[in-house]
């Protein structure tokens, strides 16, 4: 018996080899999990106390805070600023520093600056006149940089530093504990660019027919980098591109200027008597009750008289701001100045305007009413605007800072402006004062994350500017980065890139972030959903420090949808979105059996005849064949039968019965999935949509099947008939197909026209 038994042991042993050496032959290599619809958790940080899982700041999150005092001069003769801060710096992180990193924005501007050495630059060996060769080969570099005189702590005696080109690490003598404060001072002055000339964020404008600039300054003095426990200190080199990592503080600005200029900057002001005329003391108090028309402080006229002359005084104008990032101001004689008050929520904030002439008639009619419509539609998507007031400044730049921002749109000398330029003025003065939400108040690190504050604010932007004209092309819908998406892959970034790198920077971190959520609002997760999520991360998020994560966390914490998916296609991926009609095949009601109903019966030993007059068959239609055994549902009479056996409420839960079947089978070229958006035309002409959430691609990414049963024939079938997918080939997404003529074909048509 054991014999036997070994036997068989050692045959199953033997068959058991077997199978393994074949099994081994056969075996398939294994993948990791690709499916677009797998969660992220390998591209988020883990969550901590600091940041926790559900997009919120933990227990544990802390930030530094920075306070300035700062002494201001412009010398508007030699066009440079003068500067004296005192700095102070709270250490509420739990790490002990051993120095601490500050920013010199306008060292990018010196004249040993590395800036222009990391660009590329081709020799035109062609021609050139004398203005084009003198500024292309003689021209010296703009000697601009900051001139530090001294840096000192608060008891007077010199303080080690390092300069590395717009980075100076200030050395402590010993490291600065968790919640320590350490104080000192720094004596600056530089030469202030033009920025028509020279270019740049900052600088002044100047007017040879009347003699006069105007200024607007910022990145004007040496700011703190951020530190934070987790990632330690923001330093990236400032290139030019990537704005700015900042900490919130107080600032005491004292701002002094010619004695004839007007002047806006970040804050309350505090010497309003001082600085201001009776009259426009007046006609301020007028326009903090002015909730429909500006009113004007300073008119064209009277800004047209201060040209004439220059005055050889000064005067200070002092500023406070609290919980801010930043600070910065515009001044000039020339500037006309209205303001209108805006209710936000029953508190008044004053929307106001500082221009030149040479921005009329296009400032005086829009400009401060598209401030006022922006702080409006920001707050109801996001937070009630904090601040006391949001200046917009006419400069043929857009650049933005907490509560004041310099905006482009100048018609022509006769006044006369084309609708482009007005568009993109209200545009830009809708994105610039955008900003004040993000980054400004949701303090995202623009150095590394760029489409946190662009791609965010253009967002919003889309709303604001279609609330003030319901018909302006806003230029950051889905259907406007299709040609982007579809583009050259070698000049495409994800949008999870760092800017400095990125080729097409504009579409990769304004105008795809902006569609991208859009689309998340419009198409995928509805207003409802998207906005009370979106007004989530904000609160959550006001004056902190957001990462990706917490944004794409939060958005899914607050509105339980999983969006992984969205996350990774748009943000992490260059994919585009293309989805096509790929067939369509309509069947008929017949009493005849089909060759295929007759295979199918044959396999299952079925006699079709024991059968008749007891089953409906589907005959596909096809192109060339006749349908003359076609019948609707009503004409068979088992059918009507066995509807009439059913009861009163089992009747109530059915349709009429279809007469018409289609399966329509769907591609997906494009690497997005995406929602099908799908519209059906009937034979009478009557349409119909469907919506098909993304997640019917979880189990096929490249083709699944839908099935229409009808009581009128479909004539057509379209996929995303007004563009929101943003799909980059609509040559697929009809049936019948659309066809279009070429170009050969077009031309012929013309000329016989």
């Amino acid at each position: 018996m054991k014999k036997i038994i070994y036997f068989l042991l050692a045959i199953v042993f033997m068959s058991t080899s077997v199978f393994s050496q074949n099994t081994e032959k056969q075996r398939v290599v294994g993948h990791t999990d690709q499916n677009k619809f797998r969660q992220m958790k390998d591209l988020l940080p883990t969550p901590n106390e600091s940041r926790t899982a559900s997009g919120a700041p933990g227990y544990q999150y802390t930030q530094q805070k920075v306070d300035y005092v700062m002494d201001i001069r412009l010398d508007e003769s030699k066009n440079q600023i003068h500067g004296k801060e005192k700095i102070t710096y709270h250490n509420s992180s739990k790490d002990h520093l051993e120095y601490l990193w500050v920013q010199l924005d306008q060292n990018m501007r010196a004249r040993d600056s590395k800036t222009p050495d990391i660009n590329s630059e081709s020799f035109k060996a062609t021609f050139n006149n004398a203005k084009t060769f003198t500024k292309s080969n003689l021209k010296k570099r703009f000697d601009g940089g900051f001139n530090i005189e001294s840096v000192k702590n608060d008891n007077g005696s010199n303080l080690s530093f390092t300069i590395n080109q717009t980075m100076m690490r200030i050395n402590l003598e010993k490291p600065l504990a968790p919640g320590e404060v350490f104080k000192f001072q720094i004596d600056w002055w530089y030469n202030v660019n033009n920025h028509i000339v020279e270019g740049g964020r900052s600088g002044y404008e100047y007017f040879p027919k009347d003699g006069n600039s105007t200024y607007v300054i910022a990145q004007f003095f040496p700011r703190l980098c951020v530190y934070n426990n987790v990632e330690g200190w923001q330093n990236m080199q400032f290139w030019g591109r990537s704005e700015f990592a900042l900490e919130f503080g107080d600032y005491d600005v004292k701002l002094t200027v010619p004695a004839d200029h007007k002047l806006e900057a970040t804050g309350v002001l505090q010497n309003e008597k001082e600085v201001l005329t009776k009259e426009q003391l007046k006609r301020f108090e007028i326009a903090k009750k002015s909730f429909k028309d500006p009113v004007f402080i300073v008119t064209q006229e009277e800004a047209e008289k201060a040209e004439t002359q220059k005055s050889k005084k000064t005067k200070t104008w002092h500023f406070k701001a609290n919980n801010v990032r930043d600070f910065a101001f515009a001044t000039s004689r020339k500037f006309l100045w209205d303001a209108m008050a805006v209710d936000i929520n029953g508190r008044t904030v004053m929307a106001i305007s500082l221009y030149s002439k040479e921005g009329n008639p296009l400032w005086e009619e829009h400009s401060t009413r598209v401030v006022a419509n922006t702080l409006e539609e920001y707050s109801k998507l996001t937070f009630d605007y904090p601040y006391n007031k949001a200046v917009s400044v006419h400069a043929q730049m857009g650049m933005e800072y907490p509560m004041i921002c310099f905006n482009f749109g100048r018609p022509n000398p006769d006044g006369t402006y084309s609708e482009r330029l007005k568009r993109g003025m209200i545009g830009v003065i809708t994105h610039e004062v955008g900003h004040n939400f993000f980054p400004m108040i949701v303090n995202s690190d623009e150095r590394q994350w760029t489409w946190m504050d662009e791609g965010l604010n253009s967002f919003v932007e889309i709303l604001a500017e279609l609330d003030y004209d319901p018909n302006f092309i806003t230029g950051n819908l889905p259907k406007d980065i299709v040609h982007y998406m579809g583009g050259n892959q070698d000049f495409i970034s994800p949008i999870m890139s760092q800017g400095d790198y990125v080729h097409q920077f504009g579409p990769n971190a304004y105008t795809k972030p902006a569609a991208a959520l859009y689309l998340l609002r419009q198409t995928i997760m509805g207003p409802e959903l998207f906005d009370h999520a979106f007004r989530t991360y904000s609160k959550r998020w006001m004056f902190k420090h957001p990462t990706p994560a917490d944004f794409f966390r939060t958005m899914e914490d607050a509105s339980a949808m999983d969006l992984d998916w969205f996350w990774r296609g748009w943000f992490y991926t260059t994919d585009y979105t293309d989805i096509g009609v790929k067939d369509v095949k309509s069947y008929y009601l017949t009493d005849k059996p089909t060759e295929k109903a007759k295979k199918l019966a044959e396999r299952n030993n079925m006699n079709l005849d024991d059968y008749k007059d007891k089953l409906v068959y589907f005959a596909e239609v096809k192109e060339g064949t006749s349908s003359e055994n076609s019948k609707k549902a009503s004409d068979f009479e088992f059918l009507k039968n066995h509807l009439g056996s059913l009861s009163k409420e089992e009747k109530a839960e059915l349709n009429q019965a279809p007469n018409y079947f289609y399966e329509v089978t769907f591609e997906k070229p494009g690497g997005l999935v995406m929602p099908i958006i799908l519209e059906l035309t009937y034979e009478d002409g009557s349409k119909e949509r469907k919506k098909y959430p993304a997640q019917i691609w979880r189990y096929n990414e490249n083709e699944v099947k839908k099935v229409f049963r009808s009581e009128k024939a479909i004539t057509g079938f379209v996929i995303d008939p007004d563009l929101e997918t943003a799909d980059v080939d609509t040559s697929n997404n009809s049936w019948p197909r659309e066809v279009k003529p070429n170009a050969f074909d077009q031309f012929k048509n013309k000329v016989k026209s």
